[in-house]
């Protein structure tokens, strides 16, 4: 690891501008500042996540997933860099499909709920999403490896997963959508 902070502030973003990690100046808006940092928001509400209770095996699964969002965001954040590789995405699919293998199919829209871990995790689900659209945006305007938005993708179908993992675990069960409450 290269220079640790002593100093949190530095100023040098007072005038609207950031450092990418390879030293380059952009602004704080950028589409890539945009991207890296809603990575971070979604770790962020993963760590929001981890802090309710919840099987042993899904906490495991999301404290590994928080060390692969840091790389990711440090993917972003470096031009040219690669953090996120296809084992990353294949290790996150074998995680979806065994997640999901002892839930029953899905025959109706799930409404955000089920208890304090399943809402949290819903929160966490929409803000991966919302960093897929953040890395899609980016990769239009520059150049960015196909494997950051795959993993991205792959993660909010995991999260909705163990929504529904979180909502039977808590007892409070999954919150159905009601089509027909309008007649």
């Amino acid at each position: 690891m290269g220079n640790r902070l002593s100093r949190i502030y530095t100023r040098t973003g007072d005038d609207g501008s950031t450092g990418l990690g390879d030293g380059t100046r952009v602004g704080k808006d950028s589409a890539r500042v945009e991207a890296y940092g809603t990575v971070d928001e979604a770790n962020a509400c993963i760590g929001l996540l981890l802090a309710t209770d919840m099987p042993e095996t899904v906490r495991d699964l999301l404290t590994r997933i928080q060390h692969q969002l840091f790389d990711l965001g440090g993917e972003l954040c470096i031009p040219g860099h690669a953090a996120i590789f296809d084992a990353d995405i294949d290790a996150l699919e074998a995680q979806l499909d065994q997640f999901n293998e002892g839930l029953p199919a899905l025959k109706e829209f799930i409404l955000p709920g089920g208890g304090e871990a399943a809402a949290r995790c819903h929160i966490a689900r929409t803000v991966v999403r919302r960093a897929e659209r953040r890395t899609v945006e980016l990769a239009r305007l520059e150049n960015v490896r196909p494997q950051p938005v795959q993993y991205l993708n792959r993660l909010s179908d995991l999260l909705f997963v163990l929504c529904r993992v979180l909502a039977r675990a808590s007892g409070h069960g999954e919150v159905l959508w009601k089509h027909e409450r309008r007649k």
